[in-house]
């Protein structure tokens, strides 16, 4: 796992080839740059200094915009898809990661898995716009130590929802992430160091002592 800070220059050299990539609507070479970037520096300081800061900036006005903006998301989640995948390898699971109902967008939560392979952890991602039912199947089925819902908006971060599922299922630690809960309950995750973190912490006392 890398623990050399990314320092600020190569911050901006990663954000100015992404943002080239980005232009030309390449995204295989920004899925690539994502890729070199995070093997040199790390998932979560790459997502937290350069892809989530430059997604928040993008202006998504004109067609042009959105252009971009979809070749560099898409391009992004590739990246972060294709990060330390190895067809056949075994690692400790038990993270469910799901965004909530109606919400498409969970970069967020491609990243977070993509760390958690870093840390030597896997997780089950099911993607954007998971009902809640689903998401309650999903748990009796696998029956996860920790659950991760993602919400971008206010429009699908609905806590009473959240509340209404944690108590369903008072055995997993539950947790809402993104900036969409506009009330968020407690063990809300807000970046990806901090979800990373509450991951690894709730995998070990799931292991319990060695």
């Amino acid at each position: 796992m890398v623990t050399e800070a990314m320092p600020g220059d190569a911050v901006e050299d990663v954000r100015k080839h992404l943002t080239l990539a980005a232009e030309d609507l390449d995204g295989n070479r920004v899925a690539a740059l994502v890729v070199e970037a995070a093997g040199r520096w790390g998932v979560a300081a790459v997502w937290e200094r350069v892809c989530a800061p430059m997604l928040a900036a993008l202006p998504g006005h004109s067609g042009v915009d959105v252009a971009v903006e979809h070749a560099f998301s898409e391009g992004i989640r590739s990246g972060l898809d294709a990060l330390l995948r190895e067809p056949g390898r075994t690692v400790p699971g038990g993270i469910l990661l799901a965004a909530a109902e109606q919400e498409l967008h969970c970069l967020g939560l491609h990243a977070l898995a993509a760390a958690l392979r870093e840390a030597n952890l896997g997780s089950v991602l099911l993607g954007a716009a998971l009902p809640w039912p689903a998401l309650a199947s999903a748990v009796r089925r696998s029956w996860p130590h920790t659950v991760v819902v993602w919400s971008q908006t206010p429009v699908t971060g609905r806590a009473y929802r959240m509340a209404r599922f944690a108590r369903e299922f008072p055995s997993v630690w539950v947790h809402s992430a993104g900036p969409g809960w506009v009330v968020p309950r407690a063990g809300h995750l807000t970046t990806l160091s901090d979800a990373l973190a509450t991951c690894r912490a709730a995998a070990g006392r799931r292991a319990g002592p060695t």
